[in-house]
């Protein structure tokens, strides 16, 4: 979730719309891999499950950053804003139990409908990405029956496949700050730990308190950003 809030952040400290959201892919990245062998030490993996999403997903990423790297800056900062309300929205009402105590339903149709599903979802994380972790829990806990532990071991995996794609092409279309994006993922991954420290002791209502404010904070500045 840290990184909805540094493609903003990036686009304030002055980087063009589209570098900053290509920059901002090194962080997903270094993330969400380091998050998938994490998972994988502790022998949790859908895999091939992972792999057809990842795969399905890839495409779609690509035609999302297409259209990242084509749309016009102001307009896309425009759509960045809303998007930060709507997952504000999503955060202020969402449950905290997800958990389904029922048979995993990774085959036949349901692995259709996940891979349709996921060329979807790899649109949008080809494009913007921010707030996707909510999207993949909800899908693949509720359609596919996944506990959330998998369910995460997953999201990471897949996020980790499509942003790769995404990163790459960004890349080659030169909308990618390496330096800045490497920094930020060292210092995010840093932020992430103490954060995380931070939660424990303050409680899951102040931080979600305090996310919703620097939402709202920073959906006006992209509102009115020249």
């Amino acid at each position: 979730m840290v990184l909805l809030f540094t493609l903003p952040v990036l686009i304030f400290l002055g980087l063009p719309p589209q570098v900053a959201n290509g920059t901002n892919r090194i962080a997903i990245v270094v993330q969400s891999l380091s998050g998938a062998m994490g998972y994988r030490s502790k022998g949790v993996s859908s895999f091939p499950f992972n792999i057809y999403l990842g795969i399905s997903s890839s495409f779609g990423a690509y035609i999302g950053a297409q259209i990242a790297i084509d749309i016009d800056g102001y307009i896309f900062n425009k759509v960045l804003a809303i998007i930060m309300v709507i997952i504000g929205v999503l955060i202020l009402f969402r449950q905290k139990k997800l958990e389904l105590e029922l048979p995993e339903r990774l085959e036949g149709k349901y692995l259709f409908w996940s891979i349709l599903g996921f060329f979807v979802i790899g649109i949008y994380g080809g494009f913007i990405n921010a707030g996707i972790g909510i999207v993949i829990m909800l899908f693949l806990n509720r359609l596919n029956h996944m506990s959330l532990v998998k369910t995460n071991a997953t999201k990471v995996a897949v996020v980790f496949i499509y942003s790769t794609v995404a990163l790459i092409l960004f890349s080659y279309n030169d909308a990618v700050d390496w330096k800045m994006g490497i920094f930020m993922a060292l210092g995010t991954s840093f932020g992430a730990w103490f954060a995380s420290r931070w939660s424990v002791k303050k409680g899951d209502r102040v931080i979600r308190l305090a996310m919703l404010v620097t939402i709202c904070i920073m959906a006006v500045k992209l509102w009115f950003f020249d």
